[in-house]
């Protein structure tokens, strides 16, 4: 190899390396055949992300830095917020977006221990996690299906005096009733929390407006995990258009300082040295006080090196994740005698994570028996998360205590922790990967 002239060119070179190792041993070439694994999901890349990663490692900025800044701005144009701040999970994600609503800034919409926050039992646990941590309340409401979103005729019995927020998933791509729990909201004053982890690019309309889901509340959140509808390998986001909340969500991601300078910054302000905070000496240096209990949830520069390039991709993958969508909807909507398949909500054009089927007890089949056909034919399936959370043992030492409420019963929730299952839409099926898994999940439901 010749020597480098300079950087640039030195950089130029390993990307290009980088590359032709991708086409030389990564990019696949096969093309599917029955019996081949069929993921329920999997990152989709090409050697754009492998360049970028290189770029990124090449700086060894090793936290958040020059790629980070890059897709914060271009995702919340993107998704069309003012505010958007990269975490290293979605998980951390919902830590944050609950945890900023405990802030004395906040006045009397403070969420407080003992307040309640309405939600589903049917989640992935981190929705509730931060909740319960807290020491707040979360009310669990049931769920309606085919959408398998909250049963939107129970909010009024879920609220009290205590109420202070609604936090909820939109399930696999599909939302729930952003235009009743917007009103709903409204009108009692409280806040919305959109976990938008399994729904990036879906739409939304409410009187004639739409927008994607995550910007109708006061705080969506995304995952990057990379079953997930764009991938860091690990990373998340937390977005407003609220400032006041965009201030909070910078402390109680980095450590809950107060100081607001960007990493690798000093004095951003022009007040480093000339300020009074609680207790402390005249003039504390700024960069060093804390306002609240946070976190370091940062992500790194190299994955969000690798998530500029993935949004870039992205209009492409809802396109195929909702044509994956509708042929396997075509292909097994003759068998709804067995089956009961999902369906989008009204006023929304989903940007679909999974497809969703239920087993109907009347057809007299058994959820296990037909997923456990389905997976010794080298297709994966999965449980809507917890079916139940209440039921977990992360529940056994609060089972019955006034930790939580629930309204009414959980019937439908039970229903699909018994007989609900999916399977993958993620935008490296083929349709012949689409037809395959049809014709097995056909055969399995067959008997």
């Amino acid at each position: 190899m010749d020597e480098w002239n300079n950087e640039q060119e030195a950089r130029e070179q390993i990307k290009f390396l980088f590359a032709k190792y991708y086409h030389d041993f990564i990019e696949k070439k096969d093309s599917f055949k029955e019996g081949m694994r069929i993921s329920y999901a999997s990152r989709v890349f090409d050697e754009k992300e492998m360049c970028a990663l290189a770029d990124a490692a090449l700086d060894f900025w090793l936290t958040t830095g020059r790629f980070s800044e890059q897709f914060e701005k271009e995702f919340s144009t993107w998704i069309g917020v003012k505010y958007a701040h990269l975490v290293n999970s979605g998980s951390s994600a919902n830590l944050i977006a609950f945890m900023v609503l405990t802030a004395p800034e906040l006045g009397e919409r403070q969420i407080k221990r003992g307040d309640e926050v309405i939600t589903v039992a049917c989640s992935f646990p981190t929705t509730v996690t931060p909740i319960i941590q807290y020491g707040a309340i979360p009310v669990f409401v049931d769920m309606t299906i085919p959408q398998y979103n909250i049963d939107v005729t129970k909010l009024e019995d879920a609220l009290s005096e205590k109420t202070k927020a609604v936090m909820l998933a939109h399930t696999l791509g599909n939302p729930f009733d952003l235009a009743t729990i917007k009103a709903f909201c409204d009108k009692y004053n409280l806040w919305l929390i959109e976990d938008n982890c399994d729904a990036l690019g879906t739409q939304y309309t409410i009187n004639g407006k739409t927008q994607y889901t995550g910007t109708w509340g006061d705080i969506g959140t995304s995952s990057f995990y990379p079953p997930h509808h764009i991938t860091m390998g690990e990373g998340g986001c937390v977005y407003t258009n609220n400032p006041i909340l965009h201030r909070l969500i910078l402390s109680y991601r980095d450590w809950g300082r107060d100081c607001i300078c960007p990493s690798g910054h000093d004095n951003f302000c022009n007040h480093r040295f000339d300020g009074q905070y609680g207790e402390l000496p005249e003039n504390y240096d700024h960069k060093y006080v804390y306002s609240h209990f946070g976190y370091n949830l940062k992500v790194t520069d190299m994955q969000a090196a690798i998530g500029c390039e993935q949004l870039k991709k992205f209009p492409d993958f809802i396109e195929r994740r909702r044509h994956n969508w509708e042929r396997l909807y075509k292909k097994l909507e003759n068998f709804k005698d067995k089956i009961l398949l999902p369906e989008p909500a009204t006023n929304s054009q989903p940007s679909w994570f999974g497809f969703l089927i239920s087993i109907k007890p009347e057809s007299g089949l058994n959820r296990n028996d037909v997923t456990y056909y389905i997976e010794n034919h080298n297709i994966q399936t999965r449980l809507l998360f917890s079916g139940n959370l209440i039921k977990h043992p992360c529940f056994s030492q609060i089972r019955g205590t006034k930790a939580y409420r629930v309204v009414d019963n959980l019937s439908v929730t039970d229903y699909i922790m018994n007989n609900s299952f999916w399977v993958g839409v993620y935008p490296g099926m083929s349709d012949e990967m689409i037809d395959y898994m049809a014709k097995v999940i056909i055969e399995a439901i067959k008997g």
